[in-house]
């Protein structure tokens, strides 16, 4: 069996989800523009940037979680996938998907952002686990916090050893495995694969990989 995971934001979609979610109720007068977007957009270019506090980030990015019961945050993410993800989705995209899982291998989606919000995305594609960043829970209800270490940079390699220890499993389980991701914030995990694939990268990936033979793709 082989091991194929997937970066979700401008890599499986030709946007970027978190960023997306929160203008989303920004514009839905669930948070107020005239503060959230100006630090929704400042969160976003940290990111690009490599200098995000993944933690301060998500003080921002859940908080509107627990303000809300979960069936209204429910219908909300309903109506964000019709309005705002399905655009992202790209035929390149499934195509690359179903031709892994055709395969036979074991793939997921390891991303920073949240499950909330990535959840539904990714059983959109047909994929069947999901690493991410956790939203902690009380008695149902979303508390603003994450649990655990979050998916983010090297803590993505310690949530996929986390995952694949329950499958009973781990990295050297796997004759061949893949990582395709976009950025520069995804290294430490590229490196950690036999096949790491620069889909769209940014400016410090794309360099990277062209300087260690790594293939870039587009799949826009």
């Amino acid at each position: 069996m082989d091991l194929v995971l997937f970066d979700l934001d401008n890599t499986l979609l030709n946007g970027d989800s978190d960023f997306a979610w929160a203008q989303f109720l920004i514009a839905k007068g669930v948070l107020d523009r005239e503060v959230q977007e100006a630090k929704n957009i400042r969160f976003y270019e940290q990111y690009k940037a490599g200098t995000l506090d993944i933690f301060e980030f998500l003080d921002f990015q859940l908080a509107p979680l627990a303000r809300h019961p979960r069936d209204q945050l429910d219908a909300w993410h309903r109506e964000f996938m019709a309005a705002s993800i399905a655009p992202m989705i790209t035929d390149k995209a499934r195509a690359l998907v179903r031709q892994h899982l055709d395969s036979g291998a074991l793939v997921a989606v390891v991303t920073a952002t949240n499950s909330f919000v990535t959840g539904p995305i990714v059983r959109e594609f047909g994929i069947p686990h999901l690493v991410a960043t956790i939203p902690a829970q009380e008695n149902g209800a979303f508390t603003g916090k994450p649990r655990g270490m979050p998916a983010f940079k090297a803590g993505k390699i310690e949530r996929v050893d986390t995952w694949l220890e329950s499958l009973g499993l781990y990295a050297g389980s796997f004759a061949r495995s893949w990582f395709y991701s976009d950025s520069h914030n995804d290294l430490p995990l590229m490196s950690r694969v036999t096949d790491p694939v620069a889909v769209d990268p940014d400016d410090t990936l794309r360099i990277h990989a062209q300087n260690a033979g790594w293939p870039v793709i587009s799949l826009r």
